[in-house]
């Protein structure tokens, strides 16, 4: 069994968090610049196993998607055109930035340390990534 890995997309950083390979936690795995996002992507997938991506969702309260669901829609049709033997899953977003930040401060991290936006970031993806295998887990 492969890794899933989470993609916490944005104009500037994008956070990524990874499985084990027998899909049981999720870890922070980096923070890259958006523009690196791709080549970084086929460097990891060449060591390690990667069954799928999770890819953020941005949405309204209302369920609709937000306005920087436009800039994400590009990158997908990058990730299928390159990765076509991965599948791409969604998963809703909303509040993982509130939520990172809050685990920071419930992690007892410093005011400055909390300013580290690619560690936000980072935790985003996490957050990502552990509801979509909650989502699964409940499926089963």
């Amino acid at each position: 069994m492969g890794r899933l890995l989470a993609i916490d997309y944005g104009k500037k950083r994008t956070g990524l968090a990874v499985t084990d390979p027998e899909r049981i936690i999720a870890t922070g795995l980096a923070t890259v610049e958006t523009s690196k996002l791709l080549q970084f992507l086929t460097d990891y997938c060449s060591r390690e196993q990667v069954d799928a991506f999770v890819v953020g969702e941005p949405k309204q309260m209302d369920n609709t998607p937000s306005e920087s669901a436009r800039y994400i829609e590009p990158f997908l049709n990058q990730l299928a055109e390159k990765f076509p033997d991965k599948a791409v899953c969604r998963m809703d977003e909303r509040f993982t930035s509130k939520i990172a930040f809050q685990a920071m401060i419930d992690g007892g991290l410093h005011k400055k340390q909390r300013q580290n936006k690619a560690l936000v970031d980072t935790i985003s993806a996490t957050l990502i990534l552990q509801n979509y295998m909650d989502r699964a887990a409940v499926g089963r």
